[in-house]
């Protein structure tokens, strides 16, 4: 198993009239090579899941392993040599100041020691262009341009090759395409499964949007008062629609779910 969440559990406020469960007793088993996406509504605690298996926050109690190690008392930056994320921020995960080429370099020199020589040479600038080139985003001729003069959906396609450069034992896909317009965000998704496809990356993807929840990944989880109320994979989400999963959701749960933003995408 390349994830495993063991009897989970993750409280906001404990004691307190704002007390929050976020997570209850949470298990998860997730396969090398698996692409799992995830759905919920507003609190349902996928934001919460996807950070406690990042380390952003600590598990009040269970077990987090990946690839076989425990990392529940790893810092983040400790888990950040073995996970790439991609955040919902367009302007977060990348060096904005930088040059494009310089940015993947960092990605590609993550978790080695660095040297006095930092320099790009012409045959690693041109495997970044050769990278950049499939996008079809125009990146591979603006090398030297500063990242923070790139459109979010650039940026995004960006950071996804970052995450990747050096495979990742785990893909966290936290919302990447919930701050781009319809058009741009198919393009960054269109970009993802063919990354994820071409090094057969382990993914964990978060979204808001059931059609892109149901369209992308071989497995798809959806979330309710946290705890995993559905787990559809195979054939069977092959043949998904937006009103299927939400009959599946009203039958597991017992009530309607009302997040249109959700639904709609």
């Amino acid at each position: 198993m390349m994830l495993e969440i063991k009897n989970v559990n993750k409280t906001f406020f404990p004691g307190t009239i704002n007390e929050k469960v976020a997570l209850s007793d949470l298990n998860l088993s997730i396969e090398d090579g698996e692409f799992v996406t995830v759905i919920g509504g507003n609190g349902a605690g996928k934001s919460t899941m996807l950070n406690i298996i990042a380390g952003s926050l600590m598990v009040d109690s269970g077990q987090i392993i990946i690839d076989g190690k425990d990392v529940t008392r790893w810092p983040e930056y400790r888990r950040a040599a073995v996970l790439g994320r991609v955040f919902q921020d367009p302007m977060m995960g990348t060096a904005p100041t930088m040059q494009i080429d310089e940015n993947l370099a960092i990605a590609a020199r993550r978790g080695e020691v660095r040297g006095l020589r930092w320099g790009i040479d012409r045959e690693e600038r041109e495997r970044y262009r050769e990278l950049l080139k499939e996008f079809e985003l125009g990146l591979e001729d603006r090398l030297s341009a500063k990242v923070g003069l790139l459109s979010g959906g650039q940026r995004q396609a960006l950071t996804l090759l970052m995450a990747t450069l050096k495979k990742p034992k785990l893909l966290l896909l936290d919302e990447h395409t919930a701050a781009l317009d319809p058009k741009t965000a198919q393009k960054v998704l269109d970009i993802t499964d063919k990354i994820i496809e071409k090094s057969g990356l382990t993914t964990f993807m978060v979204t808001h949007n059931m059609k892109d929840a149901i369209n992308h990944g071989n497995r798809l989880l959806m979330l309710n008062d946290g705890k995993i109320i559905l787990d559809i994979k195979g054939e069977e989400k092959k043949k998904l629609t937006v009103e299927k999963l939400l009959n599946r959701f009203e039958k597991a749960s017992g009530e309607s779910f009302d997040d249109d933003a959700t639904i709609l995408g």
